[in-house]
């Protein structure tokens, strides 16, 4: 990080100034300052968001699930041969 001396602020203080007018500064730093609250506000949210989600184990299987055929032992899955695609 860089290291400013009183002289380098004092100019860089002067052309931002120049550039913008006594009026627009405190406007420019308003808006500044409310990004920088707005952008911590939704951090804050999204890492409570993280930390607070509900992680709990996996469902388990019951009987019926077991007993259940899927979708790929169906006989309508056994019938069709795949596609080639060449």
């Amino acid at each position: 990080m860089p290291h400013f001396s009183f002289m380098e602020l004092v100019i860089i203080m002067v052309v931002i100034l120049l550039l913008f007018g006594a009026k627009r500064i405190p406007e420019i730093a308003g808006s500044v300052g409310k990004g920088i609250k707005e952008f911590k506000k939704e951090m804050n949210d999204m890492e409570r968001n993280v930390t607070n989600r509900d992680v709990g184990p996996p469902p388990r299987l019951t009987s019926e699930d077991l007993q259940r055929p899927s979708a790929q032992t169906t006989p309508e899955a056994e019938q069709h041969e795949p596609r080639r695609l060449l």
